[in-house]
């Protein structure tokens, strides 16, 4: 017959070992090892002890496994570098594009340089116009809209000028532009409107103001800028249109559209010439909104190929997987 203390020390290691049964139970794997026909567990995901100083756990391993599983995210901005390192440009000119996939919101930027407005600014100014006339409180009179539409529609440099004024020229459009949330465009002294300077990336800002329903300007205003963009004449149906089709007007083949603005501006310092569009194109049912500015180009023909080069570019790297 056992002895009190004899079955003390039966009952202590019966305890013991149902509390490492238990533990190990719960980690997947008996001491003893798995069961009879039980494929071997992976060494890279047996936990081990750690050596001394630290070591890596079981949950660790498995975490960074799974994190490197997992698929990186889009690189948008790379994908749009590589599109655009095989757009020819000359010599000495300089090329920059951003382009913004609306339904997803994913956008990128191809170079930081500020460049001359030229003609885009239009947009720039009758945005600056069309806030000015709602926190007053009113409509635009006959006149400004005449201006308006010979201004964005012809690109007509007399009437520009006179809404340039109206708005309170460089003052008038940076005061705007801050609201719109444009950080790196500012009015030109004077009367030369065509010599503001801008990015674009901002530009892709003023576009989201223009096209997106986050905006300071309310439907009507924007609903009016956007038609003006979409009634360009003939003759100025290039730039951002070649994403969508070519210059085949405001609707083109099925399943594209475009709105637009372009400006040229030979310089006469140089002879050069600043070749600059901007606008929504609609491609296969997605919508992009894209900029496209450059500078020291040798002609206006070569300046706008490579325009529109750069914008079917910018458009198609949203095809591409990362």
């Amino acid at each position: 017959m056992k002895s009190r203390r004899d079955r003390r020390a039966v009952l202590g290691a019966a305890l013991a070992s149902a509390v490492v049964a238990a533990s190990t139970a719960g980690m997947g794997y008996a001491l003893s090892g798995p069961p009879q026909g039980t494929p071997p567990v992976s060494s890279a995901v047996m936990p081990s002890a750690p050596a001394a100083g630290g070591g890596t756990s079981q949950v660790t391993q498995t975490a960074t496994a799974a994190a490197t599983a997992q698929p990186s995210p889009v690189d948008r901005k790379a994908l749009l570098a590589s599109a655009m390192a095989g757009v020819p440009v000359e010599d000495g000119a300089r090329l920059s594009a951003a382009v913004l996939d609306v339904a997803g919101g994913e956008q990128a930027v191809y170079g930081d340089g500020s460049f001359d407005t030229a003609s885009i600014v239009k947009v720039d100014i009758l945005a600056a116009l069309l806030l000015q006339a709602q926190d007053a409180g009113r409509a635009l009179t006959a006149g400004e809209k005449s201006y308006a539409t010979a201004m964005i529609e012809r690109s007509d440099n007399a009437s520009a000028t006179a809404l340039w004024a109206s708005i309170g020229r460089a003052a008038g459009l940076d005061a705007a532009n801050k609201r719109f949330g444009l950080t790196g465009t500012h009015g030109s002294d004077g009367e030369t409107w065509g010599l503001t300077q801008t990015t674009a990336a901002d530009q892709l800002v003023l576009l989201q103001q223009v096209f997106g329903t986050d905006s300071l300007l309310d439907a009507d205003s924007r609903g009016y800028l956007r038609g003006l963009m979409e009634g360009i004449v003939d003759g100025q149906r290039w730039g951002v249109s070649a994403a969508g089709g070519g210059a085949a007007g405001a609707t083109g083949a099925a399943g594209t559209a475009w709105a637009l603005k372009n400006g040229w501006l030979p310089r006469s310092a140089t002879g050069l010439w600043d070749i600059n569009s901007v606008g929504r194109v609609t491609v296969g049912g997605r919508e992009f909104l894209v900029a496209v500015l450059s500078d020291g180009n040798s002609s206006q023909q070569r300046g706008i190929s490579m325009v529109e080069r750069a914008a079917k570019a910018a458009v198609g790297s949203f095809d591409r997987a990362a």
